[in-house]
C-alpha cells in the first residue's frame, strides 16, 4: 500500500467517508485538452475510470490556450450542459467553455479563459502574499499565466459550487502540478468546505538541477531549496508549488523518486504516492496489432529508405526513443551513444534504424525526402541524411552534435542508420502522416534511458502496444516494475542508473540490441506477449483505488475543518443557497407565428424557395419590404418576414406599387416552376457534402460546396431531372475573425434551424421524417429537411436530435468537423444514409453521380439492396456500376480519405454478409493492393472500383487523376485509362452582377440564358461601346470600394486597434487604382505568400505615384491548417508595414457574398498555385462573367482558357525542381508582367478617361473565354458524357430481370477462373524482332497461337510500344492490335502487322486482356496479362 505520512493516524476518522463518493471531483490541469507532456497522458487515461466510477460529478478543467488560434480538435462544445450555471458564470465575469474532451469516457470538461485576470495580477497576487506569504514578485510570465489560470479555475469552482450544491455536500478539487496551485490556495480560503488534493508529478527544483546537468539524487541532500530557486530563478513557481503542498488536504505524488524530492525541496512528505495508470481501450486488439504493426513498420522502412536515398533491408531492427525534448533528462544523450557503441560492434545479426522522435523547432518537411517518397524509382541523394524536417538550428542542435560525435554518417557501411524526427507525430506532420501510436507498433524495441523521469508513460506505452522496451531505476515507472512485478519479464529490461554512470547504461543499451537483432521472431513474439502482460499491471483499473484513497484523506480533513467553521458561516452559505435555487419562475415557451395578410402570403412561398438567391427581382421585393431590416438580417428572407410588424405589412398590403412587384415576380416564380412537370434527361440523384447555394444556408466551406450549390441552380434552370443529397449542419462552416496580432479565430455559430429556407420533409403520419441509419450493432436516427432549389429537391439529414446520444448527434454538428471517426460516422450517414433516404421517399433515378469519396458508401448499400432482392454481387456490382460515376476534385492522394480497418471494421462489419461477400473482399475494394493488410480503406478507391465512369474537373486534372488512380488498374498506362474529365462552370445568374446581366440582356440574343454556351451570342460583346464597358467596370469597382469601407470598419476598429491608421487606411483606398483581388482557401499549395516574395520590390510597384496598384487578399484557412493561418497572418503583418498600409488589404471572413462583390469589382483576379496542384478553380470564372481579367498559373481551368490578350498567364513549364527556387521565379515573372505589361495597359488612358487597351482585354475575355465555362456548358456535358451513355448501359443490364447484368457476370466468373490456364502455344516473328533490333519504315508480321481454353473468343491482344519521356516516366507511344487470322478448336492465330516510323529507343511487350463487346471499356474487367 502507498501511504505515507501520517495518513495510518487518520483511519479511524476515514470509516465514514470512504465508500462515498463526493457530489463534485474537479480535477483541474494545464493539461486537459492541452497535449503538453506526460500529465496529459494521466489524466487523459484514467477519464474512462473517472467516469465509470464518478459519472458526471467527475468535471475537469483545463486553460482554454487555444482561444485565439483554432477550434481545439481535443474539445466537444455541448451548449445542454450546465447551462443556467453558465449564465450566471457569464454574470459573474467568468469566461468558459463547457463540453466534452475527445478521449475515452468522454468527461465533461470546462476550459477557462484566465486572460480577463490579467489586468488584476498585482491585486491578485497581493492577496496571496497577505494569506500565505505566496512570493510572487519576481515570476514571469511563465509563472502569471499558468498561477492566473489556477485561479481562473478556483474562481469557476467556486462559482459552480455555489450555484448547484450547499454546503454539507461533499466536494472535491485536486490540482495537478504548481501551475494550478494558485486555485487550491484560493479555494481554501474562499470554500473551506472543498477538500483540496495536490498532486506534484516532478518538483520546480528538481526539474532545474535535472535539466542544468547537475547530479540530483548523490547530492540532493546538499541542496538548499532557497539557495537553488533563486540560482535558477523559479523563486516563485517553487514558493507556489510549496505554499501548495502545504495547504493541501492530501499532497500526493507519483513516485518514490519525486516523493524524496518532495520531502527534501518543498519540506513536506507527501501523503500518498499515487502511481501513474494507463487506459488500454485506444491500444489495438489482437485482430488489428499485425495490420497497424505492418503499416507502421512499412513507414519506417519507406522514411528512412527515402532519407537516405537507397534501399535499407527489409528485415532491419527498428528501434526508437520519444518524448520531450530533454537531452539528458530523457536520456536522449546516452541513447545516441549506445547507437554508436552499437554500430562499432561487429556482432549484429542485422542492420538497426533508430528513430528520434522528439519534437524541436524546425522548417517544414525534408523536401528531398518528399521526393523520394513520392518518385521512390526517381530517388536523388539527400543533402541531410538523417532529418525528416528542417531543424531551425542544426548546427548548434544538441541531437545532432551528439550523433556527429559519435562519428554515426547513416553510410552504407554503417550497421547502424540513425534519424531525428523533431516533429509532433498528430498524423499530418507533412512526412510519416500517422499519429505516434500508429507509429509507435510499427517498432521492433524502444529504448528510455531517463536520468530524470518521475513516472515515465513512454516505457509503459510501448508495453501496451507490444513493444519490447529497455528504461532505467530513475523513471518511476521502471523503479515500479523492478519493485511490484517480481515475475520473469523479458518485455521489459530495467537498468539501473545513478548519477555519473550514463557510459555503463549506455553499454547496457548497446548490448540489450544486440541481443535483439540475434533472436528469432518465436522469441521475439513471446517477449512482445510479455510486454503485454508487463503493461497490464499498471491500468487504471488497478490503480485508481490511490486516488480514491487521496480523496478520502482529503473529505476527512474537510470534516474537522466545517466543525471549526462559525455559525454565522454556515447561515450565510445557506442564504446564498436560497437566493439562487428558490423562486425561479417556471418559463413556457410561447411560439408566435408571423400574420402575413392573405394578399402578401405569397412571400411566404417565395421565402421558402432559394430561387430568389438567383433571382433579382425577387432580391429586390424583399430588399423593398425594409431595407434596413434587409440589411441586418443579412439579406435573409425567413429572418426578414419575422422580424416585420403587422403594422408594416399593413402598410405593404395598402402599397399599390409594392403589391405590382409582389404579383409580377411571384407570376414569374409560378411559371418557372411550371415547367417542373416537364422535367428532361435521365434521372441523376448527386451526392456532397457540402452545398453553397447561399450564405444564408451555411452547409458549404469553399470550392467545392459552392461548385455543388451551381450544378443544383443550373439543374433547375435546365429542368432537369435531379435531386440530391446532403447535410444540415448545426454549426456548418466557421466564421472568420482576426485576433489584434492578426491570427485567425474561428468561431462556430449554431444556425436556427426556424430562420432558415428550408422545409420539414414529412410522412405518411404528418410527423418529420426519420431515416435510421444501421452503424453496425445500432442505428443513428436522421430529420430528413427539404431545400427548394428552384425545380430541384436537396434533401438534407440531421442527426441533431434526442433519439441519438449524445455521441452521433455531433455526427452532423460541423462540416470536417471531429476526429477521423467522426468523418466516417458522417460518410456512412451521406453514402449509406442518403441511399435508405431516398428509398424511403420513393425515389429511383438512373445515375447515382458521387462527389469527392465523401459519398462513395452510396454502392455499398445500392448492391445491399440489389443483393436483398435474389440478385448475387456479381450481379449486383454490374448493375451498381453501370449507373454510378464519381467525380474527384482532389489532385493529391493525401486529399482522399483512408480509414484503418479497425475503425472501418467498428462501424462497417456487419455490410459484407449483405453484400454477399466476405471481410477482406470489402477492404480490398478500397485498397490500391488487394490483398495488403496493411493498406488502408479508401474511399476513393472504393468509388473507382464501383463506378463505371471516373472524372477529373479540368482536363489538366483528368491527366492528373489518370496518374493518380494507375495502381488500380493496373496492366494500362495512365494514359489509356477511362478517367475522364469536365471542367468546371460557375451558375452565370448567380455571380454574374446585376449591371452586367442588364448589360448583357441590352446586347445578347433574348435567348441568352438558354444557350449560355454559344460562343456565336458572346461575341456580341465587341458591339458594346468601350464607354459602357468602362462604366460598368468603374460602378462595379466603387461599389466594392463601398462595401469595404462601410463593412469593414467596425472590425478593423475592433480588432487592427489604432482608429487614425484605419480612418487612414479607408482614406487610401482609391478607386482609380488597379485593384487586384486574391480570395480562396488558404492552403499552402495556392500559394498566397508568392507576392510577398520580395518585399522590396512589391513597395516599389505599389507606391509608383504614376502607377498605383492595391491588393485585396481574403480567404480562410482550416482551423487545424496551422501552415494556412500562419500565411493570413503573415499577410495582415505585411499590410499594416506603412509602405503597404492601404495597398495590401485583407478582408476577413469570406463567404459568397463577399465573394460575389470582389469578383465584380476587382480589375485583375490573381490565382497562383503550385502546379498541378489546383484541380480545376472557379474564382477566376466568377470573374471574367464580370468583365475582370484573369492573371494565373495556367493551371486547372485557365490551362484550356487562357487565350493571348484576353488575360495573362504565368508559364506552366517548371524551371527549377526546388519549389522555393520556383516561387523565386514565379514571383519576379509577377512582378515584371505587371510591370511592363499590365499597369502600362490599365494606365494608357485616351481623352475619355479610360484605357482602350484595356477594354479590347476585357471584351476578348468575354468574347473567347466565358461561353466555355457556364455551369450550362459543365451541366450539358455531363449529361453528354457520362449520364446519357451509362443510363442506357444500365437500362440494357436491367432489362429482362437483369438477364444482360447477369450474363456479363456469369462470362466474367468463367474467364477469371481459366485466364491463369490460358496458354501462349507457339510465337513467329524474325529475328530482328526477337533480337531487339529492328530498321524505321520496315513492316515486320508478327504472330501467335493461344488456347483459350474454351472461352470462345474472348480473348484480345495488342502490341504495345513505349518510350521514356524526359520525366523519366513510360508512356505509351502506339498500340497495334491483332487479328484472328485462323481457329482451330480452342486454338486461335492473332496476327499483327508492325511498322515503326520512327527511329529511337523504344520498349515493346505485348498484352493479352479479356475482350467482350458489353463492356464500357477495358478498365471494367482489368485482367492483364504481358509476354514478350
Amino acid at each position: 500500500m502507498y501511504l505515507r505520512g501520517s495518513f495510518n493516524t487518520r483511519k479511524s476518522n476515514m470509516d465514514n467517508n470512504k465508500l462515498k463518493n463526493p457530489a463534485y471531483l474537479f480535477e483541474v490541469s494545464w493539461e486537459v485538452c492541452n497535449k503538453v507532456g506526460g500529465i496529459h497522458t494521466v489524466i487523459s487515461t484514467k477519464a474512462l475510470n473517472m467516469e465509470k466510477e464518478y459519472s458526471s460529478s467527475h468535471i475537469l478543467i483545463g486553460p482554454d490556450v487555444w482561444r485565439y488560434t483554432e477550434q481545439n480538435p481535443e474539445f466537444i462544445d455541448d451548449p445542454r450542459l450546465f447551462r443556467s450555471w453558465r449564465q450566471r458564470a457569464a454574470q459573474e465575469g467568468l469566461r468558459i467553455k463547457v463540453g466534452r474532451w475527445n478521449v475515452a469516457g468522454k468527461p465533461i470538461v470546462i476550459l477557462v479563459d484566465f486572460s480577463t485576470f490579467i489586468t488584476q495580477k498585482d491585486e491578485i497576487f497581493a492577496s496571496f502574499w497577505e494569506k500565505y506569504k505566496l512570493d510572487s514578485i519576481s515570476g514571469q510570465w511563465d509563472y502569471i499565466e499558468p498561477a492566473l489560470f489556477g485561479y481562473a479555475a478556483g474562481k469557476v469552482i467556486e462559482s459552480f459550487v455555489r450555484f448547484n450544491s450547499s454546503i454539507r455536500q461533499r466536494i472535491i478539487a485536486q490540482f495537478h502540478e504548481w501551475m494550478t496551485g494558485a486555485g487550491l490556495l484560493y479555494l481554501k480560503s474562499a470554500m473551506p468546505e472543498v477538500g483540496c488534493v495536490f498532486t506534484t508529478h516532478a518538483t520546480v527544483l528538481g526539474r532545474c538541477v535535472a535539466g542544468n546537468n547537475l547530479p540530483l539524487y548523490s547530492e540532493m541532500k546538499n541542496y538548499v531549496p532557497e539557495e537553488l530557486a533563486r540560482r535558477f530563478n523559479v523563486i516563485s513557481k517553487q514558493s507556489l508549488e510549496k505554499t501548495a503542498a502545504h495547504q493541501a488536504d492530501c499532497f500526493t505524488t507519483v513516485s518514490e523518486i519525486t516523493a524524496t524530492e518532495c520531502a527534501h525541496f518543498l519540506d513536506k512528505e507527501v501523503d500518498l504516492v499515487t502511481p501513474n495508470g494507463f487506459e488500454n481501450v485506444f491500444t489495438p486488439s489482437e485482430a488489428e496489432w499485425e495490420g497497424k504493426r505492418k503499416a507502421g513498420r512499412e513507414k519506417f522502412l519507406q522514411v528512412a529508405q527515402a532519407i537516405l536515398g537507397r534501399p535499407v533491408a527489409e528485415d532491419a531492427l527498428i528501434l526508437g526513443i520519444s518524448g520531450r525534448y530533454e537531452f539528458k533528462n530523457k536520456g536522449i544523450d546516452v541513447f545516441i551513444d549506445a547507437m554508436g557503441q552499437l554500430n562499432r560492434n561487429n556482432g549484429l545479426g542485422k542492420e538497426v534504424l533508430a528513430f528520434i522522435l522528439v519534437p524541436a523547432g524546425h522548417a517544414g518537411a525534408n523536401k528531398e525526402l518528399l521526393h523520394n517518397l513520392e518518385l521512390p524509382y526517381q530517388a536523388v541523394t539527400s543533402t541531410d541524411l538523417y532529418l525528416t524536417h528542417y531543424l531551425n538550428d542544426s548546427a548548434n542542435d544538441p541531437v545532432m552534435n551528439r550523433i556527429r560525435a559519435q562519428k554515426l554518417r547513416n553510410s552504407e557501411e554503417d550497421k547502424v542508420k540513425i534519424f531525428f524526427v523533431p516533429s509532433y507525430l498528430n498524423g499530418d506532420d507533412g512526412v510519416l502522416n500517422m499519429p505516434y501510436y500508429d507509429l509507435l507498433v510499427g517498432m521492433d524495441l524502444t529504448a528510455f534511458p531517463s536520468y530524470y523521469e518521475p513516472w515515465g508513460y513512454t516505457p509503459l506505452e510501448s508495453l501496451a502496444f507490444k513493444v519490447p522496451t529497455i528504461t532505467t531505476t530513475l523513471a518511476g515507472f521502471g523503479l515500479w516494475v523492478k519493485e511490484h512485478y517480481n515475475m520473469n519479464h523479458p518485455g521489459i529490461e530495467v537498468i539501473h542508473r545513478e548519477d555519473g554512470d550514463a557510459s555503463n547504461v549506455a553499454t547496457a543499451i548497446a548490448e540489450w540490441v544486440k541481443n535483439y537483432t540475434q533472436v528469432g521472431e518465436t522469441e521475439m513474439q513471446k517477449d512482445r506477449d510479455n510486454a503485454k502482460d508487463v503493461s497490464r499491471i499498471a491500468l487504471w483499473d488497478n490503480l485508481i483505488n490511490y486516488y480514491k484513497q487521496a480523496y478520502t484523506i482529503a473529505l476527512n480533513q474537510v470534516s474537522v475543518r466545517l466543525k471549526d467553521l462559525p455559525a454565522n458561516m454556515n447561515e450565510s452559505v445557506s442564504y446564498i443557497e436560497k437566493q439562487l435555487t428558490v423562486n425561479n419562475p417556471s418559463w413556457v415557451s410561447v411560439m408566435i407565428h408571423r400574420s402575413i395578410p392573405e394578399k402578401l402570403i405569397a412571400l411566404e412561398e417565395l421565402s421558402k424557395n432559394l430561387w430568389w438567391a438567383w433571382n433579382e427581382g425577387a432580391r429586390e421585393l424583399f430588399r423593398m419590404i425594409d431595407v434596413d431590416k434587409w440589411r441586418a438580417c443579412g439579406h435573409n428572407p425567413i429572418m426578414l418576414l419575422d422580424s416585420i410588424s403587422l403594422a408594416r405589412y399593413k402598410e405593404l398590403e395598402n402599397d399599390a406599387g409594392f403589391v405590382h412587384k409582389l404579383e409580377e415576380v411571384y407570376a414569374q416564380f409560378k411559371a418557372y416552376m411550371a415547367a417542373k412537370e416537364h422535367m428532361s434527361g435521365n434521372g441523376v440523384a448527386y451526392f456532397s457534402m457540402e452545398y453553397g447555394l447561399s450564405h444564408v444556408l451555411k452547409i458549404y466551406s469553399g470550392g467545392l460546396g459552392v461548385l455543388a450549390g451551381d450544378y443544383l441552380k443550373e439543374a433547375s434552370d435546365s429542368n432537369a431531372d435531379l435531386c440530391a443529397i446532403g447535410f444540415l449542419y448545426r454549426y456548418g462552416y466557421f466564421t472568420q475573425t482576426l485576433s489584434m496580432d492578426g491570427q485567425q479565430i474561428a468561431n462556430y455559430e449554431a444556425q436556427n434551424f426556424g430562420q432558415l429556407p428550408i422545409d420539414r420533409v414529412l410522412d405518411e403520419k404528418g410527423e418529420q421524417m426519420v431515416v435510421d441509419v444501421p452503424y453496425l450493432d445500432y442505428y443513428v436516427h436522421a430529420y430528413v429537411w427539404r431545400v427548394n432549389v428552384g425545380r430541384i429537391s436537396l434533401y438534407l439529414l440531421d442527426t441533431d436530435n434526442e433519439m441519438n446520444s449524445e455521441f452521433d448527434r455531433s455526427i452532423t454538428h460541423q462540416l470536417y468537423g471531429g476526429d477521423w471517426e467522426n468523418r466516417l460516422k458522417q460518410e456512412i450517414l451521406l453514402g449509406i444514409g442518403g441511399i435508405l433516404t431516398l428509398k424511403k421517399l420513393g425515389i429511383k433515378k438512373d445515375i447515382y453521380h458521387c462527389n469527392e469519396g465523401h459519398a462513395a458508401l452510396i454502392n455499398v448499400q445500392r448492391i445491399c439492396d440489389y443483393v436483398a432482392e435474389g440478385l448475387t454481387y456479381d450481379q449486383a456490382i454490374e448493375l451498381v456500376r453501370a449507373s454510378s460515376l464519381y467525380t474527384v476534385h482532389t489532385p493529391v492522394p493525401a486529399g482522399h480519405d483512408y480509414f484503418d480497418e479497425g475503425l472501418f471494421g467498428k462501424y462497417m462489419g456487419g455490410y459484407p454478409s449483405r453484400m454477399g461477400i466476405s471481410w477482406d473482399d470489402l477492404m480490398d475494394l478500397g485498397r490500391n493492393n488487394p490483398g495488403d493488410k496493411g493498406e488502408r480503406f479508401c474511399m476513393s478507391v472504393f468509388a473507382c472500383n464501383t463506378s463505371q465512369e471516373v472524372n477529373g474537373v479540368s482536363w489538366l486534372h483528368g491527366k492528373v487523376s489518370q496518374e493518380m488512380f494507375a495502381s488500380i488498374w493496373k496492366g494500362y498506362f495512365p494514359e489509356e485509362s477511362h478517367v475522364g474529365y469536365v471542367t468546371n462552370g460557375v451558375h452565370f445568374p448567380t455571380w454574374s452582377a446585376t449591371e452586367w446581366k442588364h448589360l448583357y440582356a441590352a446586347h445578347f440574343d433574348e435567348n441568352f440564358l438558354y444557350d449560355q454556351s454559344n460562343p456565336k451570342i458572346w461575341e456580341a460583346i465587341y458591339n458594346v461601346s468601350d464607354e459602357e464597358i468602362w462604366k460598368t467596370r468603374m460602378v462595379m469597382k466603387n461599389k466594392l470600394i463601398d462595401y469595404v469601407r462601410k463593412q469593414y470598419r467596425e472590425t478593423w476598429l475592433k480588432n487592427q486597434g489604432d482608429p487614425s491608421r484605419i480612418v487612414s487606411l479607408l482614406d487610401k483606398i482609391n478607386p482609380n487604382a488597379l485593384l487586384i483581388g486574391f480570395g480562396r482557401r488558404f492552403a499552402t499549395y495556392k500559394r498566397a505568400h508568392l507576392l510577398f516574395t520580395d518585399l522590396d520590390r512589391l513597395a516599389k510597384i505599389v507606391n509608383n505615384p504614376d502607377y498605383p496598384v492595391q491588393f485585396l487578399f481574403t480567404g480562410k484557412a482550416h482551423p487545424h491548417d496551422g501552415a494556412g493561418q500562419g500565411l493570413i497572418k503573415r499577410i495582415i503583418e505585411i499590410s499594416r508595414r506603412p509602405e503597404f498600409l492601404g495597398k495590401i488589404i485583407f478582408l476577413e471572413n469570406y463567404d459568397m457574398q463577399l465573394a460575389r462583390r470582389l469578383v465584380s469589382g476587382v480589375d485583375i483576379w490573381l490565382n497562383t498555385p503550385t502546379r498541378p496542384l489546383e484541380a480545376s478553380g472557379t474564382s477566376g470564372e466568377k470573374a471574367l462573367m464580370n468583365g475582370v481579367v484573369n492573371f494565373s498559373v495556367l493551371d486547372g481551368w485557365w490551362l484550356e482558357g487562357y487565350r493571348e490578350g484576353a488575360g495573362w498567364a504565368l508559364t506552366e513549364k517548371r524551371t527549377y525542381q526546388n519549389q522555393e527556387h520556383q516561387d523565386q521565379l514565379d514571383a519576379a515573372t509577377i512582378y515584371s508582367i505587371l510591370e511592363q505589361e499590365i499597369l502600362p495597359l490599365f494606365y494608357a488612358r485616351n481623352k475619355k478617361g479610360y484605357s482602350e487597351g484595356w477594354v479590347k482585354t476585357i471584351k476578348n475575355s468575354i468574347a473567347q473565354i466565358a461561353p466555355h465555362y457556364t455551369m450550362k456548358r459543365q451541366l450539358d456535358d455531363y449529361y453528354d458524357k457520362f449520364y446519357i451513355k451509362e443510363a442506357k448501359r444500365f437500362k440494357m443490364l436491367a432489362a429482362d430481370g437483369c438477364a444482360k447484368a447477369k450474363e456479363i457476370a456469369a462470362w466474367k466468373e468463367e474467364v477469371a477462373e481459366k485466364w491463369d490456364s490460358i496458354e501462349v502455344v507457339s510465337c513467329e516473328k524474325t529475328e530482328d524482332l526477337v533480337k531487339g533490333s529492328i530498321e524505321s519504315g520496315k513492316e515486320y508480321t508478327i504472330t501467335y497461337v493461344i488456347d483459350e481454353k474454351g472461352l470462345n473468343d474472348a480473348i484480345g491482344l495488342e502490341l504495345v510500344t513505349t518510350y521514356t519521356a524526359q520525366d523519366g516516366k513510360q508512356h505509351v507511344y502506339s498500340v497495334e492490335p491483332f487479328n484472328v487470322v485462323k481457329k482451330e478448336g480452342n486454338l486461335y492465330t492473332f496476327q499483327a502487322k508492325h511498322k515503326m516510323e520512327n527511329a529511337g529507343s523504344f520498349k515493346v511487350s505485348y498484352r493479352m486482356f479479356p475482350k467482350n463487346a458489353d463492356l464500357p471499356h477495358r478498365q471494367d474487367f482489368c485482367y492483364v496479362r504481358w509476354f514478350v
